[in-house]
């Protein structure tokens, strides 16, 4: 794996992974890439932040797909702490919210600090060439939000990246759970 991608700064190329996806197989980001993009998202099972979005994501993520962007999500957090983050609930999780992307499992969680993700949902989107042009929220939905007007941050800016070459120049923090390190890291 490259060095640790953590700063803040976009314009990174996304360090190489092979985690293993819901049917056991072991899957590269080389593999899972999209012709014109890829979004990056460190969700779980368990935050309240995630399942707010997981609808969301799961209709963003076929939405994007119609433009060769590809969406890729990994959980990260320590499964002895919350099992309810497991492998096997990660599958349940996985089908409730109509997953139609990959969800692998970053066990040794090496993934989660070479790209520097601290929370849940942690989004990362790059263009066809794997250069970090998005770190943001999904929308500007919030929990609980009943406003019915809701500007598609993620989908806008993987567009604009796809047809312009770079992302929008105002991104705003996703923000949710922090990521459950392994002995408290």
């Amino acid at each position: 794996m490259p060095v640790n991608a953590s700063n803040d700064n976009l314009g990174w190329i996304a360090p190489s992974f092979n985690l293993k996806d819901l049917n056991d197989d072991f899957l590269s980001l080389n593999h899972l890439k999209g012709q014109n993009g890829t979004v990056i998202v460190f969700i779980c099972n368990h935050c309240p932040y995630v399942i707010a979005i997981s609808e969301r994501l799961s209709f963003e993520a076929k939405e994007l797909s119609k433009l060769s962007i590809n969406t890729i999500a990994i959980m990260s957090n320590d499964v002895n702490q919350y099992p309810e983050d497991s492998f096997e609930k990660m599958k349940i999780f996985s089908k409730k919210y109509d997953f139609s992307f990959s969800y692998l499992y970053d066990e040794t969680q090496e993934v989660a600090k070479f790209y520097g993700a601290v929370c849940t949902p942690d989004i990362f989107g790059f263009d066809r060439k794997l250069k970090l042009m998005y770190r943001g929220r999904i929308d500007s939905g919030v929990m609980n939000s009943n406003n019915s007007k809701i500007d598609r941050e993620l989908y806008n800016a993987m567009l604009k990246i796809k047809n312009d070459g770079v992302g929008p120049s105002k991104q705003f923090n996703s923000f949710g759970c922090s990521i459950k390190w392994k002995n408290n890291e």
